[in-house]
């Protein structure tokens, strides 16, 4: 590894590609001169003249969002995606960020990265805002269906980044349809068993979906399917709400004036609701920090997915997770 703390850029990953990552690279560059930066990619796109802690690494593929992700292993390993995660498995780079094809990342990350010693797969992971913070929420759509056991595995991954975080003996709940002992199907009650017997874990029980945004667990469980619904929904209403803010303040007079005084309490609203603040999803679980942006985020937002992996490669998230792992598997 580097001595300087090193993130990996895929430049050409997401919906806007270097429209949005470059100038959101650079930009994180200027304001963290003791990070060095490796931006890969078309090398047409990035200005010759760059900050001194930032360097370009030229690939001549990319990864689409339509890409099959078996596709993207076997047909573009010269791409930007490919080459940037590279990076972080031959140790050139702490942690790698793209705002590319989800599928073709994790299998990418997998391969190039891999897993550690009892996890079976990645999960998705990111930060949702709740009344008394942020929650933990995985996973968010790596892997459809889980086991029990991989939904431990997933609790104890979520633990050890909130801890990671700031979180002081992090609260884990198990996302169910109800609250009781009897709700939920065999799969999840299974799953709450292995959780409430992890001695690792500060498991609170089960925690509906509304749950999740009261704050009453810092680490909140699920699969990939219910968790993605779960965030796709977090974020239409997050826009609805904006929207109608919006709305409301170009309406008549009252309106206005109304709204001449609120703004600077909504300004501070939206921004605890606006989901590109909350950018930056982590695969949990591989030997090696990668982030997944939102494939359609502007540059402000992509700033965040590099802030959080400036953050889990300066707390060492993956080998805080080996480190419970081998205690839990011990």
């Amino acid at each position: 590894m580097p001595t300087q703390l090193t993130i990996a850029v895929d430049l050409m990953g997401g919906d806007l590609g270097p429209r949005s990552t470059l100038p959101a690279a650079l930009n994180f560059a200027r304001a963290n001169p003791a990070i060095a930066l490796v931006l890969v990619g078309d090398v047409s796109e990035i200005p010759p003249s760059l900050p001194s802690n930032v360097r370009s690494l030229a690939s001549t593929q990319v990864v689409t969002m339509d890409d099959k992700p078996a596709q993207a292993l076997r047909h573009k390993q010269d791409s930007s995606m490919w080459k940037a995660i590279e990076l972080v498995s031959t140790g050139e780079a702490h942690a790698c960020v793209s705002a590319g094809n989800t599928g073709a990342l994790m299998a990418m990350g997998k391969l190039l990265l891999k897993t550690f010693p009892g996890i079976d797969r990645p999960a998705i992971c990111k930060a949702m805002p709740t009344q008394t913070g942020s929650c933990y929420v995985l996973d968010l759509g790596a892997n459809v269906d889980c086991t029990a056991e991989q939904l431990l595995q997933f609790g104890l991954m979520g633990s050890v980044l909130a801890e990671a975080s700031g979180v002081a003996e992090p609260t884990v709940g198990l996302l169910n349809i109800g609250s009781e002992d009897i709700k939920g199907n065999e799969q999840i009650r299974q799953a709450s068993t292995l959780l409430e017997s992890a001695p690792q874990l500060n498991y609170i029980g089960y925690v509906e979906g509304d749950g999740i945004f009261d704050g009453k667990a810092d680490v909140v469980v699920c699969d990939g399917f219910v968790g993605n619904v779960a965030l796709k929904v977090s974020e239409g209403a997050a826009r609805l709400v904006v929207s109608y803010l919006k709305s409301g303040s170009q309406g008549g007079f009252i309106s206005r004036l109304v709204g001449q005084f609120a703004r600077p309490f909504l300004r501070q609203w939206h921004t605890k609701i606006d989901p590109a603040s909350y950018n930056g999803a982590s695969f949990l679980g591989l030997r090696g920090v990668l982030v997944k942006s939102h494939g359609s985020v502007d540059a402000k937002g992509f700033a965040y997915a590099m802030a959080v992996a400036k953050e889990q490669a300066e707390k060492k998230t993956p080998e805080k997770i080996q480190a419970l792992l081998a205690e839990s598997l011990a």
